[in-house]
């Protein structure tokens, strides 16, 4: 490939398609495809494929999950596998994590397609549809999650052929793979138009709960988080809202409202796990840190957070068309995906997409230091830990990135460096608009940037030189997050390809993980020794013990999609069928032999019912009668598009 010209290899992608043509497969394809990608780069990015990189690509190229550490260049891996699958001319699609990479992926790495012959296209929020038409034709198209989903939604809701934008989903590549797959699978895609429900129940019983006394009137599962009302609990709600029983069948609606309420009021924490902005209850996303904007909680969770904070109250809403990330994806004829942290999650991708995971090796070996976990007591004992750890590292000029799990501790421990005098970047939700910018700067001379899940993914921190020789960059951790990944990839900021560095976590036995899983055991054990709160401990079994603790919330969490997809599985059988019907008769297709046969069964199953054998006295005439009217109504109307529609719902 080195020998070709530019034009040369610029017509490559002609002769592959007819090599195609004539038989042969893309494996046959593959090191000579591999190969032209690779000098492109070269010769437009500066940029050589490292021969790990090449068996990543190999990997996507399977319909595998390649885990690839922070820094090792999954970009560029992906180019690989996307230029070899668009050689069919059938599309592929690049998944990605958020608008940003959106942007700037198919920018950085389009001069490698254009010099090859590709057209290459990116999905933004706001395009018109004339340009979501073009973006779908494109051989490579970068996007993301939601603007996939939500296409594929808007197309089966569309009026006209000529309305629809998408084409068959040949092969996606789904960067940070266990974010979109697994973390984001939780929250169904959903559009939605708005239900005529009263929203004065929402104020009334915001207004309540806060009266409800946390320790007698409603119990937290430590485990699961549900929250309950105990009898005084009920028996407080019936007095203040005037009814005998809340139980009772006519009463039961306000159940609903009083649950919602509550969880409002005490599991969803503002500038955790949501923000006020414009005069909106904006979520933040619990794994990235990032601002879920169009993203609402269902079943009246959003208005009831609303009514809380005394703002505008939305009506709920009323489903038009609604799918699951995890039934989405499946649809691909292929599916590959790319992260650093996929193999603690091995087990849910093989059982839900039936992906493999494989594990690349680093170019250079990881040489990161990564400490054993610091334990406190006190909460309080922690914090004073972690900022002198922070004073003592800036000291020396090494770079800090501290990982928070949430906006409320980001904005505290920035109170504690500004008392104390130090300069320092913060990265939430708050300014993610900053956010490349920032992480950007992360790497240099003396830089200290305290950030929230976000800074786990997306942007490279790349280390000043002088830093290098001082160690690298200093991760600290103020807390285990639920999922072990997310732990990983914070410590993945640091020593990537080759580089120094080191990580520490800090952990305090009144944090919300150790909480729920035995922390004020081992407060007491630590207490019973005599050792005072401010001496921190190093103990393999403790540190066993909140691995062990992360591996049953991810269990749970697992089990909640799990769930949520059987149950979507059941709509999905349907939406299958009536989605192909919708599209033929958008397409033109004649369905009069099909419409014929389901009228026919129809009638069938209502002779078996009304008319179950010879013997007159058992039939029911009457209701043969009602019901046969009913289906030719039906069937006068199933004369248009849409009234055929109609037709196939009811029936």
């Amino acid at each position: 490939m080195q020998a070709r010209s530019d034009a040369e290899l610029g017509g490559l992608t002609q002769q592959f398609r007819d090599r195609l043509d004539r038989g042969e497969s893309l494996d046959d394809l593959l090191p000579e495809a591999f190969a032209a990608v690779r000098e492109v780069a070269q010769r437009n990015l500066g940029q050589r494929h490292y021969d790990v990189q090449l068996i990543g690509g190999i990997v996507l190229h399977r319909g595998q999950i390649a885990e690839m550490r922070t820094g090792e260049g999954k970009t560029l891996v992906a180019t690989l596998p996307v230029y070899l699958n668009a050689i069919s001319g059938q599309g592929v699609h690049v998944v990605t994590v958020n608008d940003y990479l959106a942007r700037r992926d198919p920018v950085w790495m389009g001069p490698i397609y254009h010099n090859l012959g590709l057209t290459v296209g990116c999905l933004q929020k706001f395009l018109r549809q004339v340009n979501r038409e073009e973006a779908y034709r494109a051989d490579v198209l970068y996007g993301t999650n939601n603007e996939f989903g939500f296409d594929y939604l808007r197309d089966n809701m569309a009026l006209e052929a000529e309305n629809r934008v998408q084409r068959e989903l040949h092969f996606a590549i789904v960067d940070e793979v266990d974010n979109i797959l697994i973390d984001e699978a939780r929250t169904p895609l959903i559009i939605s138009g708005p239900a005529e429900e009263p929203v004065q129940h929402y104020y009334t019983f915001a207004r309540l709960v806060p009266r409800l006394d946390p320790d007698e009137d409603y119990t937290i599962d430590e485990r699961t988080q549900a929250i309950s009302l105990t009898q005084e609990g009920i028996e407080k709600m019936e007095q203040w809202t005037k009814v005998d029983n809340l139980y009772d069948p006519d009463n039961y609606h306000l159940v609903h409202y009083i649950e919602n309420a509550l969880n409002a009021q005490v599991q969803k924490v503002k500038d955790k796990d949501y923000v006020l902005r414009d005069g909106e209850v904006v979520i933040v996303d619990e794994f990235t840190g990032r601002l879920q904007f169009g993203r609402r909680w269902s079943d009246g969770l959003h208005q009831a957070v609303e009514a809380k904070e005394g703002m505008k109250i939305q009506r709920e809403s009323v489903t038009y068309a609604t799918i699951t990330l995890q039934n989405y994806f499946r649809m691909y004829d292929k599916l590959a995906g790319m992260t650093g942290t996929a193999a603690t999650e091995a087990d849910e991708f093989y059982k839900i997409y039936g992906l493999e995971v494989a594990i690349i090796p680093t170019n250079v070996e990881m040489i990161r230091a990564d400490e054993p976990d610091l334990i406190f007591q006190a909460t309080e004992s922690k914090w004073k830990s972690v900022v002198e750890d922070i004073l003592t590292t800036h000291e020396t000029g090494r770079p800090i990135l501290v990982g928070t799990t949430s906006i409320e501790a980001s904005e505290a421990l920035s109170e504690r460096l500004k008392r104390r005098g130090v300069p320092h970047q913060v990265l939430n939700a708050k300014n993610h608009a900053q956010e490349a910018g920032i992480i950007a700067q992360a790497g240099g001379l003396g830089s200290v940037t305290v950030s929230t899940n976000m800074a786990g993914r997306g942007t490279d921190i790349v280390l000043d030189a002088e830093v290098v020789e001082l160690g690298g960059l200093h991760v600290i951790g103020t807390e285990h997050h639920d999922a072990r990944r997310i732990d990983n990839q914070l410590r993945g900021r640091s020593g990537r390809q080759g580089d120094p560095g080191s990580s520490q976590f800090y952990v305090a036995l009144e944090d919300e993980l150790m909480q729920r899983f035995g922390g004020d055991r081992i407060k007491s054990v630590m207490g019973w020794t005599g050792m005072d709160e401010e001496t921190p401990i190093e103990n393999k079994l403790i540190t066993k013990s909140i691995s062990g603790a992360q591996v049953k919330v991810e269990g749970y969490h697992f089990d909640v999609r799990k769930h949520l997809l059987n149950f979507d599985d059941v709509l999905n059988q349907q939406r299958a069928i009536i989605y192909t019907d919708r599209v033929r008769i958008l397409n033109g297709d004649n369905l009069k032999e099909k419409i014929v046969e389901m009228l026919r069964q129809e009638f069938s199953d209502l002779i078996l019912k009304h008319l179950p054998d010879r013997h007159a006295d058992n039939w029911d005439a009457t209701g043969l009668s009602r019901n046969w009217r009913s289906s030719a109504r039906c069937r006068r109307n199933s004369g248009t598009k849409i009234g055929y529609a109609a037709t196939r719902l009811r029936i």
